[in-house]
């Protein structure tokens, strides 16, 4: 074996090393995609992540083979197989997730746009004069921008839409965003997954709060009620429902039999005297707005009273 062939084994060697050391202390990995991502903003990034994470890159073929193996004494791990594609890496960390996520996803630069790439972004070209000589005019007119020539400039009239989010960026684009020394783009870290002891989901969910999270499931569960109670199957989330309904037919039917169900005693009461509960309710201190509501309907009858004793009403 060669002296250059010895170095690549062993660096290779150390590569699985380091992984496996790193399967094996972190628990939690954000799968990266670094396209357009250069050494030194890659560099950059590390020391950032330094004491909370470490990023590791490598050929896709080696990852898997170093997590297949892995996984035969963890099999959580073999959730991560299917995110190894593309230009991707692994940031491993047990910090927090958010804040790891929120320094990858910080440190980017401003690129220039390049012919045939697809672009991350809208781009807008504003108005206001391009300081550019009127001889290019026929260039903006190509592209359908609106120009006038102010002071023996190109000036251009309007806000411009020059290219569209995941069109293909094209030579004029490239040459028009050149001459007015505009850098469209900022190219970093896109963070498209988590893994979490053994949970692999998308990276979205780390955006939605403990609020959002109670929110969604509780829905979940209103839905699986319905759906339960709609095909008369049980569930947990039915049986609440299924309880209360019993028990207001219990106490229908005890009313209407006249048996002594203690639970029933109240609305008995109820239905024997409802004049008392009215009394009560009026005698209890009421809030706000409450005693004017009051006032306003005797006032009402009043007037209605006072109409009769004259023999004539208000629809006469």
């Amino acid at each position: 074996m060669s002296e250059s062939g010895a170095n690549r084994r062993v660096r290779k060697d150390k590569y699985i090393q380091k992984l496996i050391q790193h399967l094996d202390e972190y628990k939690s990995i954000l799968i990266v995609q670094v396209d357009n991502v250069g050494s030194s903003q890659m560099q950059k990034t590390r020391i950032l992540l330094r004491g909370k994470a470490a990023i590791v890159m490598g050929k896709n073929t080696l990852m898997r083979k170093v997590i297949r193996e892995q996984a035969q004494k963890n099999p959580a791990l073999e959730s991560l197989l299917p995110l190894i594609y593309g230009n991707v890496g692994l940031v491993m960390t047990n910090s927090n997730l958010n804040e790891v996520r929120k320094i990858v996803l910080e440190n980017k630069v401003p690129a220039a746009a390049k012919t045939g790439v697809l672009a991350p972004s809208d781009v807008f070209i504003p108005p206001g004069p391009t300081g550019l000589d009127p001889g290019q005019t026929a260039f903006f007119q190509a592209l359908n921008i609106a120009t006038k020539i102010v002071k023996g400039a190109i000036e251009l009239v309007q806000v411009n839409h020059l290219i569209k989010v995941g069109e293909k960026v094209s030579s004029s684009h490239v040459a028009l965003l050149a001459k007015l020394n505009i850098l469209p783009f900022f190219y970093g870290f896109k963070v498209t997954d988590v893994y979490e002891n053994g949970t692999v989901y998308s990276a979205d969910i780390l955006d939605m709060s403990q609020q959002d999270l109670m929110n969604k499931f509780f829905g979940a569960v209103r839905k699986l009620a319905a759906v339960s109670l709609s095909v008369n199957y049980p569930t947990m989330a039915s049986v609440p429902t299924l309880i209360a309904g019993s028990f207001a037919k219990i106490i229908a039917l005890s009313i209407e039999a006249d048996l002594e169900v203690a639970e029933a005693k109240p609305f008995k009461d109820y239905l024997a005297n409802p004049d008392a509960f009215k009394a009560a309710a009026a005698a209890a201190p009421a809030s706000g707005g409450a005693p004017a509501a009051a006032a306003a309907p005797a006032k009402k009858e009043t007037s209605e009273e006072s109409d009769e004793e004259m023999g004539f009403s208000l629809f006469d």
